[in-house]
């Protein structure tokens, strides 16, 4: 761990913390709360703040908003807009803490007055300048964590940083990898049971997985947990003999958290390379594309649940974990829900790790011929058992969906009111055949040649869908040429929010699926919009900001003049 030394901040970084100081002096003054952990569990019933990622710890992403609905949405206007300064990907939540927002982009942390949309603070993150070499999946920032007077966010170069949430003035810093080796941090801390809870990037770099639990007020470690075990631990057999230091399960996506039961939901990603021959025929590669639930004060692992083991296609399990209370079959029962990369919604009993559903919501799926709900496993397509019995192989697969998943990173939404999920689909496939992995330090270690990221024939890349958590049944869907990659946002007011690659932030009726209202922000949406309250009125927030992976991979001709600039908008009724 090291320390902040004020003589080390930059220019850049003591004249932001002047502008704040001097917009407090005209007047402009903001309070300041501080954050505790009761303020923290009861963030989905506060719409006054927006303190986790999520907008709660279950990550329903609800609010119970209703001023801005169905019936006056068309009214909806921008109030300001603010630029970041920053022209990479933009996949960021804004927290909202007393009238404050918080943005975060992975080159600096910002304070934005949430009313008049005025900058209050900046703070560069310095980096290395040859972190970008082996930086996987894009540069970019998920958002913060907030607890007591303080601000946590992660870098792409390893290191947790923690923030004076009214000066933007560093703290602590914590080092927890190599950036060199393939390790990054892009995710947003979890703060639970007064740990800050975080996980890495760079399980295509043959880094290996894990998840730490730092103190507050220092940094310092409290615990440490390896995603892939070391031969002499438990499940350290289900892998091939000496692959464990490069298998991946990384754990790139925020968990979730219940705070009666004490337990935090965590998904973990592929295993390293991805070519499963390479990690043991027959191998399940323990705990790659898995939940765990861990006890976030100890990094006890309580229970597991494998969704794909060991995978051949880069189906992270990493997907948001969503908690609800729903009755199955009779019984009402403490769940969490995921639709996973492969293509199938999994309902899990969150007490006990007890699989309740798993049905394909995926439009084409061949991989597998559904899931044993006596065992939890997939029962394997002959496609799949071919593909991981050789090292080499001269022909080229077809997978369905492909690497890019049935939905990637983006989280859904949950109305307990009608019970649906609001999920971002993708329909790609992917051909590809398995080759003999090579390691080189801070380089990709996939194991596979691509051929490709072959689309539908009807040219629908993706949909939004309205899903029975139950069934994997849509109630609707928007089929799309271009999938939404935004997250999504459920309010009581009868609405759904999500943005657009190519620039539009839309409102949608959560019963029928009919478009409502759009605006174009002028570049493309793949962050997580919120809602808050101020002074009696409702304000809607998003940040825009181009994607370039997903036009990388799949060549999409629609997002060719999408420029890039990364800004926050802020909406509200028409008086």
């Amino acid at each position: 761990m090291k320390k902040d030394n004020p003589k080390r901040h930059s220019l850049r970084a003591t004249l932001g913390m002047l502008a704040a100081a001097l917009w407090c002096a005209t007047g402009m003054s903001v309070a300041y709360a501080t954050v505790d952990e009761a303020m923290l569990r009861n963030d989905a019933k506060t719409p006054g703040d927006v303190l986790t990622y999520g907008m709660g710890y279950d990550q329903k992403r609800y609010s119970p908003l209703n001023k801005i609905n169905r019936k006056n949405v068309n009214k909806l206007t921008p109030i300001w807009n603010l630029s970041l300064d920053h022209s990479a990907n933009a996949s960021v939540q804004p927290l909202l803490v007393d009238g404050v927002l918080y943005v975060t982009t992975h080159t600096a942390t910002v304070a934005i007055d949430a009313i008049s949309g005025h900058q209050l603070w900046k703070t560069p993150v310095s980096l290395p300048q040859d972190v970008y070499a082996s930086l996987c999946c894009g540069a970019q920032s998920r958002g913060a964590a907030v607890l007591g007077d303080k601000l946590f966010r992660t870098t792409v170069d390893a290191r947790v940083l923690a923030l004076d949430i009214k000066t933007g003035k560093p703290l602590w810093e914590t080092k927890l990898a190599d950036y060199k080796e393939g390790y990054a941090f892009v995710l947003a801390p979890l703060v639970a049971n007064g740990v800050v809870m975080v996980g890495n990037s760079g399980g295509e770099f043959g880094t290996r997985g894990f998840l730490e639990g730092l103190d507050p007020q220092t940094g310092k470690s409290l615990w440490h947990v390896w995603t892939v075990p070391a031969p002499d631990e438990k499940h350290g057999d289900t892998w091939a003999d000496g692959v464990y230091l490069k298998g991946g399960a990384p754990t790139w996506i925020t968990g979730s958290y219940d705070p009666e039961l004490d337990l935090v939901y965590w998904g973990t990603g592929n295993g390293g390379p991805w070519n499963a021959n390479a990690r043991g025929l027959g191998k399940d590669n323990l705990y790659s594309c898995s939940v765990l639930a861990i006890r976030p004060k100890t990094g006890e692992l309580v229970w597991y649940y494998q969704f794909t083991p060991n995978d051949a296609y880069d189906y992270d399990g990493v997907n948001e974990l969503v908690q609800a209370d729903m009755t199955i079959d009779g019984q009402l029962r403490k769940v969490i829900m995921q639709a996973n990369r492969n293509g199938y919604f999994y309902v899990i009993d969150r007490t006990n790790g007890k699989l309740l559903r798993a049905n394909q919501f995926a439009k084409k799926l061949n991989w597998a011929n559904g899931i044993d709900m006596k065992t939890g496993r997939p029962i394997e397509s002959e496609m799949t058992k071919k593909v991981k019995a050789s090292l080499e192989s001269d022909e080229f697969y077809e997978v369905w969906p492909g690497a890019f998943g049935a939905k990637n990173w983006a989280p859904m939404a949950f109305d307990p009111k009608r019970n649906l999920a609001y999920v971002n689909t993708v329909n790609m496939g992917m051909r590809f055949k398995p080759t003999k992995p090579e390691y080189r330090r801070g380089a990709w270690y996939l194991g596979i040649e691509m051929g490709g990221f072959p689309a539908p024939e009807d040219g629908k890349r993706g949909a939004l869908r309205a899903l029975d958590p139950l069934t994997g049944k849509p109630k609707w869907s928007i089929e799309l040429d271009t999938p939404y990659l935004s997250g999504v946002l459920a309010t009581v007011g009868d609405l759904i929010f999500v943005g657009a690659m190519t620039g539009e932030f839309i409102a949608i009726d959560s019963d029928t699926g009919k478009q409502l209202w759009r605006f174009q922000t002028g570049s493309g949406i793949t962050s997580l919009p919120i809602t808050w309250e101020r002074n009696g009125e409702q304000y809607v927030t998003v940040v825009s900001g181009s994607a370039n992976l997903y036009q990388a991979i799949s060549a999409d001709p629609r997002l060719t003049n999408i420029p890039p600039g990364s800004s926050v908008w802020t909406f509200k009724l028409k008086n």
